[in-house]
């Protein structure tokens, strides 16, 4: 029972952490429509915490964006989707790249062409807004993004801290698979 409850307490500390991370990365490289330190912060969550988490913390962040940063819906379009795909398709590939592709699929795909019917909605008017029109940013955004948390997860799990905070948030899930 004691264990349960720090184990939950541990999760609720490193989801408040990624949360906060990912408010103040993201906005650092932010341009309209693209916001690449988001995608490297869901891919690294979903590694490290799951899909449930991940899609937690990219729903959290979005609301805090858009709230506080006065950032259009399109952070939540994006990031919702990539971070449950990089969730589901990282639990059931194991591999980093399988994160990465989940991104790519959910934010790249799935959430730019979300993002038009938000927008129209949003702005009212759809004068200059195609179906696509987010595709190439949405894409490149997670493209990018993806290297990155690439590059930082291989380092990250090299470390005992990084090994241990994934056991917390997995728990018996991983098994004894060996993730890279």
């Amino acid at each position: 029972m004691l264990q349960a409850q720090h184990d939950r307490i541990q999760r609720l500390i490193l989801l408040s952490f990624m949360i906060a991370l990912d408010v103040v990365l993201s906005p650092l490289l932010r341009i309209e429509g693209m916001a690449p330190m988001s995608s490297v912060m869901n891919v690294i969550a979903a590694v490290l915490m799951g899909p449930v988490y991940a899609t937690l913390m990219a729903l959290v962040c979005a609301i805090i964006r858009m709230t506080m940063l006065g950032i259009p819906p399109l952070a939540l379009t994006g990031a919702f989707f990539g971070a449950l795909l990089a969730g589901l398709l990282y639990k059931l590939g194991g591999k980093v790249g399988y994160a990465m592709l989940g991104e790519f699929i959910g934010t790249g795909i799935i959430g730019s062409l979300i993002s038009f019917p938000v927008m129209v909605w949003f702005t009212g008017s759809n004068i200059g807004l195609w179906w696509f029109v987010y595709t190439p940013k949405f894409m490149g955004a997670s493209i990018g993004g993806g290297i990155v948390a690439y590059l930082i997860l291989v380092r990250l799990q090299q470390t005992s801290i990084f090994k241990r905070l994934k056991i917390v948030m997995w728990g018996g899930l991983l098994g004894n698979k060996k993730r890279a």
